[in-house]
């Protein structure tokens, strides 16, 4: 069903036109001077009125991330794929998105510590998580349809990503700040093409929903959270 496809690019485009949104407005009244250096996401986002707009977009974001991620779990194991990679993918994504409300939530101007821990997670755990897809993407068939070109281009976002983030982290040590900052909206910006392109994969889901199953009170059995992610299958 393309309706489900919709999700993962639908993140993509909240959260890049919502960082520049941020940006324009950071550069507009003067938080940001572009003469003196190239900022940070979060230095765009520090200061009021854009950082309650920087607060909202990463807090949606979130949510999104945590969506998308389930639903891929669910697709998986649904497809047969209940293995540790697959629970581990899961267990990243969802410490991704914890990293990405806390970056929205504890400005580096309020709590600096609590910021750069939910970057951490954002970033690093999040670079991992996409590299447990790559595995999964050669590891099963939920999406033959683009299974030649898929893997591929997962595994080019998932090294230029992963070039960024370290090549940000020395240039930011070494004080070279407009450059490392440069390498942190071209990280920002890989992240969002691969999400986005889980919209492949979710072509191919035919019906995803949550339900609660209602056990036997009265032999004890606890209520279950049960959940399904249905894939169409293909001609």
């Amino acid at each position: 069903m393309w309706v489900w496809a919709l999700l993962p690019i639908a993140m993509a485009m909240i959260g890049t036109i919502g960082f520049w949104a941020v940006f324009g407005m950071a550069v507009s009244n003067g938080s940001v001077n572009l003469t003196q250096e190239f900022p940070y996401i979060s230095t765009c986002g520090t200061q009021t009125p854009q950082s309650c707009v920087f607060a909202q977009i990463l807090s949606i974001g979130a949510l999104m991330v945590v969506w998308i991620v389930l639903i891929r779990f669910q697709q998986l194991r649904d497809c047969g794929y209940a293995c540790r990679a697959n629970t581990a993918s899961l267990v990243l994504g969802l410490v991704c998105a914890l990293g990405c409300s806390i970056v929205g939530n504890f400005q580096q101007s309020a709590v600096m510590q609590v910021h750069l821990l939910g970057a951490f997670l954002a970033f690093f755990v999040g670079v991992a998580y996409f590299w447990i897809q790559v595995y999964l993407t050669y590891s099963t068939a939920c999406c033959p349809g683009g299974g030649r070109w898929l893997g591929p281009v997962r595994i080019m976002l998932c090294c230029l990503c992963t070039v960024l983030i370290i090549t940000m982290s020395v240039l930011h040590n070494q004080d070279y700040r407009s450059a490392a900052a440069g390498c942190e909206w071209g990280a920002a910006t890989a992240f969002f093409l691969l999400f986005a392109l889980f919209a492949e994969d979710f072509r191919y889901v035919d019906c995803h929903q949550y339900h609660v199953q209602n056990g036997q009170r009265a032999k004890g059995t606890p209520q279950e959270m049960t959940s399904t992610a249905t894939t169409a299958p293909t001609a």
